[in-house]
Parts: structure tokens; C-alpha cells; sequence
């Protein structure tokens, strides 16, 4: 396994080169100095924060743990790594650089951060990208709008991200089953998936019952429920490889009731989505075909009443119980940039209107990857509003009051578009498992 990303890791820096050689250019700058990040520590104390590696470095480098550590570049150079190494026994310095990367890359090892600077470019205009320093937004521009063709590395980093995730996700089903409280399922997720709290790409959601419609519970509940009391539950956890995220979201019911039909009917109409992705298709359409989606779903399970699926979506109604966007892209980020780029200078396409939370909304193309997660929820502020306004009329009031005991439903993939369709990594990986 570790050969293939070998194999396919020049191809990676090649990309990546191509893509800083023209924004470079384009920018008016002869270097870029990609700075790791540092370490940050909590207000009136000495212990730090969990340190999350600046992005665009990481996409040159697998080191996700090591802060004061630079790639600088020219183009038509080999890149530099600059490793922070110090001499230390309050913690255990970073391991030397190995692995299948290092051969391409020119490494000085510093012992102090201020040794960083004598490995800069001493002349011509250099961009800094990182924090602490002003990065130039028509560089970061570029880059960004080209982080959303995947290289097929970066790609196999996802694949491997999401047959983790999976395996943890069964893990997490298992003690779900087996009466577990939210944090038992946590740490169960912990261990199935070999990862600490820090390593995961973002907290896990883990919400039983009525936790399920808050969109992103990371509280984990100590209390085990009774079994008369367990009803739902909602999992949104991922997990990294080489710094490349995955993000799945599954619900189980506790009991085979109506609920568990509803799953089961919400699990076909999202595959429906996802069998929709191809090239060419315009992200904000594939949102509204979810939309029509829950709004089918509402009218399937008697939640509204004297109006059909479309007019569900067309007085707003699904948006109540589907608050939030339909996906987003992912890669070095879970949430990853340039949802809302029209081009590389930064023109932005705007989200359609009355869907405020929709964090993409370009056409897609070829190697981009993105995730597909609708949602239907019983979310009580929202469900207050809708029944102080003119379409509470639409609602069958005594069964959403049923349902709010479950919380909702969320189901997500992650999908890469090919060249003619698409590649579902996560059902891949589950199918694996």
C-alpha cells in the first residue's frame, strides 16, 4: 500500500510545482516560503493548543506534527524543507525526516526556530504563506482555486481516510448497540480508527437521540440511557491520512420501527444524489434536488399535510428541516477552500437565494471531491419558528411531536466526479469493511 503512494507521490510535487510556478508568476513573486505554523499556547498558561499544520504545507510534506518548519520554493529549484529539530527533554523532538517524500526534497534541520531565516531566499520578492505574516490574497487565490482538482495522491490519501473512517464507524455502531454512552462510542471511534482526539480532522459528532438535531454536537455524554430511552443515533466522524481528511455521517435507529424505515428511505434518496454526480453538474442544483428530497420524505411520512413536494420546497418548508448545505469539498481540509470561486482571481459565485449555509456552489469537474450529506431534523427553534408562521398549517403537528425524540437524520458520502461519473469513496470503504 505504502508503494503505491510512493508511486504516485512525484506525480503530486510535480502538480504542485506547475500550480506555484504559475501563481508565482502571475503574482509578481520569485519565491513562496510555506511556513508549518507554531505552536500556540493557552491564555495565562503553559500548556499549548493541539497544533494543526498550515494546509498548503502540508500538501507538500506528510509531516503533521512538527510546528517551525518551512518548504520554500523557486521555481526551477528543488523545493527546501526546513526541519525543526531542537535539542530538547521536555518532549520528544520530531523523529529525522523518512519516508518516500524526503529524496525530493533539499533538508536543513534547525535546532531553534530564528535558524529558519539563514535558509530563506536572499533576493527577489518572496510570498510568505502562513500565519504571522500577511500572505498575498492573488497568490492565495490561485492556489486555492486550484486545490479543487485533486492529484490521484491525494485522492489515494482520501480512499484511505474513508476505509479508516468506515472501520471506526462499525466500531462505533457496535457499541451504540450494545448500550453504550455517547463517550464510550467516542472512544470506541478512538480506538477502532488508531487515532487520538488530535489526530482526527475535526470533534467527533456523536448524538443520541434529541443530540442527533443539533448539526454539530461534540459534547459526548457520560450517561448511559436506559434501553426504553434509547431511540437514535447520529455519528459524524472522520479521519487523516498524510493530513487528507475524511467525513462520514451515518444514523441508526435503536429499535426496526419507523424511524429505521425512514433511514432506510433517506440512505436510497441520497444514493440518488450521489448516483447524479458527473461533470459538468452544477453543485447548487444537486442542493436543491436534496431539497426535493426531504421534501419527498416529509410528504412519504405524513409530516405535512394538504400540500405536495413541491410545494414543500417552494414556501421554504424543507428548509426547516434541512438548514444546512447539501456538502462541501474536502481534501486538506475537511471543509476544504474556493467552494464559492468563479476563477483564480477570486470572483465568487453567490449561493442561491434563501439557501444561506451552502459552502459550495461551482460547477464540478473532473477529480474534485466534495461530500454529499442531506439532512432532515426536528430541530426545536426551528420548528417554534415555523409554527408561529403561515405555513404551520402545512404540518402535521402530533407526528413531528413524536419524532423530535430522534433528533434527525444525516447520511454522508465522500464522491470523487471522474471522468464520466463519479467514485464513491466511502461506500467503497464501507464494502470493505
Amino acid at each position: 500500500m505504502t508503494d503505491r503512494l510512493a508511486g504516485l507521490y512525484p506525480l503530486h510535487l510535480q502538480t504542485l510545482t506547475q500550480r506555484h510556478d504559475r501563481a508565482l508568476a502571475e503574482s509578481g513573486y520569485d519565491h513562496a516560503v510555506i511556513f508549518a505554523g507554531a505552536i500556540r499556547m493557552a491564555f495565562l498558561d503553559d500548556m499549548p493548543y493541539p497544533f494543526k499544520p498550515n494546509p498548503h504545507f502540508k500538501a507538500w510534506v506528510p509531516v503533521l506534527d512538527n510546528p517551525n518548519c518551512y518548504v520554500v520554493y523557486t521555481p526551477g529549484q528543488r523545493p527546501r524543507l526546513i526541519y525543526f529539530q531542537p535539542v530538547d527533554y521536555w518532549y520528544k523532538p520530531a523523529a529525522n525526516p523518512s519516508g518516500y517524500w524526503v529524496d525530493h526534497f533539499d533538508i536543513k534541520i534547525i535546532a531553534t526556530p530564528e535558524d529558519a531565516k539563514q535558509h530563506f531566499p536572499r533576493n527577489g520578492r518572496v510570498a510568505f504563506i502562513g500565519e504571522d505574516q500577511p500572505t498575498p490574497e492573488p497568490l492565495l487565490n490561485r492556489l486555492h482555486f486550484d486545490r479543487a482538482w485533486k492529484t490521484e495522491y491525494e485522492i489515494e490519501c482520501m480512499r484511505r481516510a474513508n476505509r479508516i473512517g468506515a472501520r471506526a464507524h462499525r466500531a462505533a455502531e457496535r457499541a451504540f448497540r450494545s448500550g453504550a454512552s455517547e463517550y464510550e462510542i467516542h472512544l470506541d471511534y478512538l480506538q477502532a480508527a488508531n487515532s487520538t482526539e488530535e489526530e482526527l480532522p475535526y470533534a467527533n459528532i456523536i448524538g443520541l437521540n434529541e443530540n442527533a438535531a443539533v448539526l454539530h454536537y461534540i459534547q459526548h455524554d457520560r450517561r448511559r440511557l436506559e434501553e426504553q430511552r434509547r431511540f437514535s443515533f447520529l455519528i459524524d466522524a472522520g479521519a487523516n491520512v498524510n493530513g487528507y481528511a475524511s467525513d462520514i455521517t451515518r444514523t441508526h435507529s435503536q429499535r426496526d420501527d419507523e424511524f429505521a424505515q425512514m433511514i432506510q428511505a433517506f440512505d436510497a434518496g441520497q444514493q440518488e444524489l450521489c448516483a447524479a454526480v458527473k461533470p459538468k453538474i452544477s453543485y447548487p442544483d444537486l442542493h436543491m434536488n436534496a431539497h426535493r428530497m426531504v421534501a419527498k420524505m416529509l410528504e412519504q411520512f405524513r409530516f405535512t399535510r394538504d400540500i405536495d413536494a413541491g410545494g414543500i420546497v417552494e414556501k421554504g418548508i424543507s428548509s426547516t428541516f434541512f438548514p444546512h448545505g447539501v456538502g462541501h469539498y474536502i481534501g486538506l481540509q475537511v471543509h476544504d477552500v474556493a467552494g464559492f470561486m468563479a476563477d483564480r482571481t477570486g470572483k465568487s459565485i453567490p449561493k442561491p437565494e434563501g439557501h444561506p449555509h451552502l459552502r459550495l456552489t461551482r460547477t464540478v469537474e473532473p477529480t474534485h471531491v466534495f461530500t454529499v450529506e442531506p439532512g432532515m431534523y426536528f430541530i426545536e427553534p426551528l420548528l417554534a419558528d415555523l409554527k408561529k408562521s403561515a405555513n404551520a398549517k402545512y404540518i402535521n403537528w402530533p407526528k413531528v411531536d413524536d419524532f423530535r425524540k430522534f433528533g434527525g437524520i444525516r447520511i454522508e458520502d465522500d464522491v470523487v466526479v471522474t471522468a464520466s461519473g463519479h467514485e464513491n469513496l466511502t461506500r467503497a470503504a464501507f464494502a470493505e469493511t
